[in-house]
């Protein structure tokens, strides 16, 4: 990396579920939100970028709409990635590289509920073997689990701990905002409740929210100026595995093992590990897959998205949590994670350091 990037300010909208906002009302405030604290000018924003699905909404180009939530004045660079937003920050942090610009605003939203999300994402699958049976992510992450759980990689125990220790710490965190049904329950009552989609309960599934967020990326001392405590990216990595399901081991993540190493996770010690795990067992999964030690680091101290999860700001959303850990000082070191399509295929992972 020939230059230094950090993250220098966030912010979130709190998760909502049947909002009627447009996409532009949704991130605008985010936007403002951002831009008022971390005190920069707009006409100093060399680069925007935007993750979203036009899918998702169900028009095509959907996503140039979004673009009146910037502003028509000044004149900017903008930039679209129809993925989460996480994917949105590598290519501003790419941009950044580049040297054609100090400063980048990402954001990204996602009107989950607006639609049967389930059904919907089944889009990301194989074109010609998966797609065209419909299965649904959750159906494939049920296959997963129980490939997962015949290897004896993670055990039904297992994945309802993360369940309850996810909404416990979802409960101070605003943002995630845990729905009245996310009830102070035990791993044993939880284990108690029927399945929704064999092996996976209720608790094992994520819960759709709509959402927006938005960061700020500053290189040098830019990012010196504009935050006390900046948030670096001391590495940066996205691999993916094939989409054949049958022709890639579901029981580990190839991916993000790679992911994790050429990004240095395990070159010190991760105070805090920010992972888009949608599902209880894939925590469990990109948590081996990284080489994290849960007795060191604190997994998803947000919730993370099992308890909200609008899809394509998900994943952006760890990255504003695992900064938030740095910029805050809560962390000296930590690890922000994305996934896309079915069953971890992508892996983007990244390394944030407070100095």
């Amino acid at each position: 990396m020939a230059r230094d990037v950090a993250i220098v300010g966030t912010a979130q909208r709190p998760s909502q579920v049947g909002t009627v906002l447009t996409s532009v009302e949704l991130i605008l405030p985010v936007i403002d939100e951002v831009i008022a604290k971390v005190g920069v000018d707009r006409r100093e924003i060399g680069f925007w970028c935007h993750g979203s699905c036009d899918y998702m909404s169900g028009q095509p180009f959907s996503f140039v709409a979004a673009v009146d939530a910037i502003g028509a004045w000044p004149p900017i660079v903008e930039s679209h990635v129809e993925a989460d937003g996480a994917l949105a920050l590598y290519e501003a942090w790419v941009k950044i590289q580049t040297g054609e610009c100090d400063t980048a605003v990402v954001f990204s939203n996602g009107k989950t509920t607006s639609g049967p999300i389930d059904q919907i994402l089944t889009l990301q699958a194989d074109p010609y073997f998966v797609a065209p049976l419909w299965p649904g992510f959750d159906t494939l992450a049920a296959l997963q689990a129980r490939m997962c759980l015949e290897a004896g990689v993670v055990s039904e125990r297992a994945m309802a701990e993360v369940a309850v220790r996810s909404r416990r710490d979802a409960r101070s965190n605003a943002v995630a905002w845990p729905p009245a049904s996310m009830g102070d329950h035990s791993v044993d009552e939880l284990l108690a409740t029927p399945y929704v989609r064999d092996p996976l309960r209720a608790h094992d599934l994520p819960v759709a929210v709509d959402g927006a967020n938005a960061v700020v990326l500053a290189a040098g001392d830019v990012a010196r100026r504009l935050s006390p405590r900046p948030a670096w990216i001391r590495g940066f990595d996205h691999r993916i595995d094939t989409q054949r399901l049958g022709a890639r081991s579901l029981v580990e993540s190839n991916s993000a093992r790679v992911a994790g190493r050429v990004a240095g996770v395990n070159a010190d010690k991760i105070d805090v590990a920010e992972l888009h795990a949608p599902y209880t067992h894939q925590e469990l999964l990109l948590v081996q897959a990284l080489g994290l030690d849960p007795q060191r680091t604190r997994i998803n101290p947000s919730g993370g998205a099992l308890v909200a999860n609008p899809a394509m700001a998900a994943g952006l959303a760890r990255f504003a949590e695992a900064a938030d850990a740095v910029t805050s000082g809560r962390a000296d070191r930590a690890v922000a994670h994305c996934t896309s399509g079915p069953c971890l295929q992508q892996n983007l992972v990244c390394v944030l350091e407070g100095e």
